[in-house]
C-alpha cells in the first residue's frame, strides 16, 4: 500500500526514507495517528542504522540486531534496551492497542540488514524473482500494517496492496539508479543486465552503454504493469485515507511518465515531481475516485 522510500510529504510519491507514510496528515484519522508515527519511526530509525552516518557494515549490523532484540523483547513483553526509548515506547502501545503482526516488523528489518550484506559484498540481484522477494520484505510490509489499522484484512485487498508497495520500490529504484550506484547499491537485475548486453560486473560502465535506456525503458514498464495489478486497493480503503492512497499511486505513475520524458536516463539525473505536476496528478486522482463509482 505504501512505498518504502518515499519523499517529503505524507504520503509521497518515491524518493527518501519513510514520510509516504501518513505521519501528521490530516487525511490520517486521529485514533490512528499515533500508531502510524511509531510504525513510522521504528521503520525511519531502522534505516537509518542501516543507511546514515559513516559507521562500517559490521557497526550496521549489530545495531540492527540490537533493533531487532528489542522489538522481539518488545513482542514478548520483556524489557527492552533504553537504546531507542522514542522507539519502543510508542510501538509498544501501538502493538498493545491495535494487536499489530509481527512478521511485517521483522521482515522489514530482513531487508535492511540485505542491503547493508549486499552492499559491502558490492553484490546485485540475480533476477526478477530475487528482487522481488526484496520488495517482498522492504515494501510490502509498511502496507499491510496500514491496511491492518484500517481493518482490510481480505487477501484480495492485501495482494493489490502487495502490487502497488512493490511498484513503488520498483519506481524508487528506477528514479534513483545514478544515486544508488554511487552508494555502491545495485538493483538492476543481472539477467536483465545480460539480456541487453551490459556486463554486470561492471557498473560504471553502465550508464555509457547503448542498451541502458533501452534496459530501464523494460524495468520502467515492469513497474507500471506491477501498479495497475494493485489500482483497485484505494478503493477498498475507507474515508480519506482512501484518496491519500490514491494520490499515492498516482504520483508514483507520474515519475515513470517524467523517467520516459527525459529519456529513460536515470543515471545522470533524477527525476523528480514539483509544484506544476499537481494539476495532473489532482486530475488524475479525481478520475481515479469516479472510476469507483
Amino acid at each position: 500500500m505504501l512505498a518504502v522510500r518515499p519523499s517529503s510529504t505524507a504520503l509521497a510519491p518515491p524518493g527518501d526514507h519513510y514520510e509516504n507514510f501518513p505521519v501528521a496528515s490530516w487525511l490520517c484519522p486521529a485514533s490512528l495517528r499515533p500508531a502510524v508515527a511509531a510504525l513510522y519511526w521504528f521503520a525511519r530509525t531502522a534505516d537509518d542504522i542501516a543507511d546514515e552516518g559513516d559507521a562500517p557494515a559490521e557497526q550496521r549490523l549489530a545495531d540492527l540486531a540490537a533493533f531487532r532484540a528489542d522489538l522481539l523483547a518488545l513482542a514478548h513483553r520483556s524489557p527492552v534496551s533504553d537504546r531507542w526509548p522514542q522507539v519502543f515506547g510508542p510501538l509498544a502501545a501501538a502493538m498493545e492497542r491495535h494487536r499489530l503482526p509481527l512478521a511485517p516488523f521483522t521482515d522489514l528489518l530482513s531487508a535492511f540488514e540485505q542491503d547493508v550484506v549486499r552492499t559491502r559484498e558490492g553484490a546485485g540481484y540475480a533476477d526478477r524473482a530475487d528482487l522481488l522477494d526484496y520488495c517482498r520484505r522492504s515494501a510490502n510490509p509498511v502496507g499491510r500494517l496500514m491496511l491492518h489499522l484500517y481493518g482490510v484484512h481480505d487477501a484480495q485487498a492485501v495482494a493489490e496492496s502487495d502490487c502497488v508497495c512493490t511498484a513503488l520500490q520498483l519506481i524508487n529504484f528506477w528514479q534513483d539508479l545514478g544515486v544508488d550506484l554511487r552508494r555502491g547499491r545495485r538493483y538492476l537485475p543481472e539477467a536483465d543486465l545480460r539480456a541487453h548486453g551490459l556486463d554486470p560486473a561492471a557498473p560504471a560502465s553502465w550508464r555509457a552503454h547503448p542498451n541502458a535506456r533501452r534496459l530501464v525503458a523494460d524495468e520502467v514498464a515492469w513497474a507500471r504493469a506491477t501498479m495497475r495489478q494493485g489500482l483497485a486497493i484505494p478503493h477498498r480503503v475507507p474515508g480519506r485515507a482512501g484518496w491519500e492512497l490514491r494520490a499515492v499511486v498516482q504520483g508514483g505513475l507520474r515519475i515513470l511518465d517524467k523517467i520516459e520524458a527525459q529519456g529513460f536516463d536515470t543515471f545522470s539525473r533524477r527525476p523528480t515531481l514539483s509544484a506544476r505536476d499537481a494539476p495532473v496528478l489532482l486530475w488524475r486522482v479525481l478520475r481515479m475516485g469516479q472510476s469507483a463509482r
